[in-house]
């Protein structure tokens, strides 16, 4: 609890920090708006977790280049150090999901506002404490509820840096003592439902202006003048090493190193034990550390996990995207109804709920003698689609919001059907969105560990395999799958944003 307590400001500060840049005039945004994503796709948290213990480790990266100046190895995993790790280097580290809803909410600001205070003479300043802020209070405080939640919820981080959370002690209770794991199941549950509440009371103002000066035809950024946009674009660019390309260079070279975690060559200058063994041996061999693995290109436990995980990734993303997105339009249209909250809080609660609670809801309902689903991709489809139907049904209530009502009503006084007012108008209009609430529960999919983790075994899909090769101790074979992951989803990413124009790191929404 205390973890998610301390994570919540400096997530949320730095988020909103980096998304408000972001709508600055400043070259290459757009390179920084995927940049900043990259994190939040990088196999989730266990892929965080495995990287940042490979380089603070004893014979780790950092360690090894201290030891070139005389210094004494530290121990950089114990005790408060480890604390430390899960709050700042792991769970902040994260923060693309948190500035992905800034940036929908920053957009929805009207330059009107902006046009109106600069000829009133408010300085930059006073026009993001008097106007930004308020106006993005709400998506604020959605998302303190949010990463709390999420945060509360999280097993990879603390399990590999050895540390006692509700999610460890459930899994370490479940095989021997059903009962308190129970209890603790339900306690994440009634934390998830009182999120929900909160939730629900945080949207329901929003603080509105009414410009008397001003009428702004276009969305100018904001003009950081001529030594501001150098400095601005450095600090990101050091942001961007950090958070993104290093990782990513990480994993790869993990994958070459003969002891992966060992970085010491660096010291002794000895780089002629780079090696392929763990991408190219093609025998079941038991020597070098192999376990009797073949490598990466050539396992086939790898590849029928991949194909398993595109499996359920693709079905949940169809069935929760549609889902999602009836259930926006359903309560945009009838937004004044009790019932249409109620439909909203009930699809949203989900994503309020930590995911390894809602496994094991899933885990006690259909894995038992009447009903025995365990190890199944319909398990697993059911289950990703319930959990990631809140990403969809709040992007398309977002866009849907923003739709007059006359374009509808237009369509229906020439008796267009429902179902080409869908395809003809609504869909083609909110397009980005509508694809968006597809696309984030697909690359959510793909790396998620704690909501399938106990309702299938090793091999099955792609991230239950990586955790299985990190207990063995195969780290390259974590590593490469980590890198399997970040191709994969940024491949996806990339097409659908040239096919259609929709990107998850241009936010979610309207």
């Amino acid at each position: 609890m205390k973890y998610a307590f301390m994570t919540v400001p400096l997530k949320l500060v730095f988020a909103l920090f980096i998304a408000y840049i972001l709508n600055f005039k400043l070259k290459g945004v757009n390179f920084f708006r995927t940049a900043y994503y990259i994190p939040s796709i990088l196999g989730g948290s266990i892929a965080i977790a495995i990287l940042w213990r490979a380089v603070f480790n004893t014979d780790g990266l950092i360690n090894t280049v201290i030891g070139m100046f005389g210094v004494e190895p530290i121990n950089w995993m114990a005790g408060a150090n480890s604390a430390l790790f899960v709050i700042i280097l792991l769970r902040v580290w994260q923060f693309g999901s948190a500035m992905v809803i800034f940036l929908a909410a920053l957009k929805g600001v009207s330059q009107d506002l902006y046009e109106a205070a600069s000829i009133d003479g408010a300085n930059s300043v006073e026009k993001f404490f008097k106007i930004t802020l308020p106006m993005v209070k709400p998506a604020i405080l959605s998302t303190i509820l949010l990463v709390f939640g999420s945060s509360m919820g999280s097993y990879p981080v603390p399990h590999y840096l050895g540390l006692t959370t509700l999610a460890t002690k459930y899994v370490s209770l479940n095989s021997k003592y059903t009962g308190e794991a129970s209890i603790l199941a339900i306690i994440m549950m009634i934390f998830g439902v009182a999120i929900m509440f909160l939730n629900q009371m945080s949207l329901r103002s929003r603080k509105n202006y009414t410009t008397v000066t001003g009428k702004s035809g276009q969305t100018s950024k904001i003009n950081l003048g001529r030594a501001g946009k150098y400095i601005i674009a450095a600090v990101l660019i050091v942001i961007t090493f950090f958070t993104s390309i290093f990782p990513i260079v990480s994993f790869a070279f993990e994958t070459f190193l003969p002891n992966p975690g060992d970085y010491s060559f660096l010291y002794t200058g000895d780089a002629d034990n780079l090696t392929v063994k763990w991408w190219t041996t093609d025998e079941n061999i038991t020597e070098n550390g192999m376990y009797g693995q073949k490598g990466i290109l050539h396992n086939e436990t790898i590849w029928h996990a991949f194909r398993g995980t595109i499996l359920v990734s693709v079905c949940c993303s169809l069935l929760a995207g549609t889902i999602g997105t009836m259930i926006g339009y359903a309560v945009s249209k009838t937004r004044r109804s009790r019932w249409a909250n109620y439909v909203n809080a009930v699809a949203f609660l989900p994503y309020l709920m930590p995911s390894i609670a809602v496994g094991v809801a899933f885990f006690v309902l259909f894995s038992n003698r009447y009903v025995n689903l365990f190890n199944t991709y319909t398990l697993l489809i059911i289950v990703g689609t319930i959990k990631y139907i809140p990403f969809a049904s709040r992007a398309s209530l977002n866009s849907m919001l923003q739709l007059s009502g006359e374009i509808e009503e237009a369509a229906i006084i020439q008796d267009i059907p429902w179902s080409k007012r869908m395809t003809r108008i609504i869909i083609p209009i909110q397009k980005s969105s509508i694809i968006s609430g597809y696309l984030l529960p697909f690359m959510t999919c793909l790396r998620e560990l704690s909501l399938f983790m106990l309702l299938c075994v090793q091999g099955f899909i792609l991230s239950t395999t990586l955790d299985y090769f990190d207990e063995m101790g195969l780290y390259a074979f974590s590593s490469g799958i980590n890198l399997i992951l970040i191709v994969t989803i940024l491949i996806c990413n990339t097409l659908v944003n040239k096919v259609t124009g929709a990107s998850l790191d241009k936010g979610i929404g309207g």
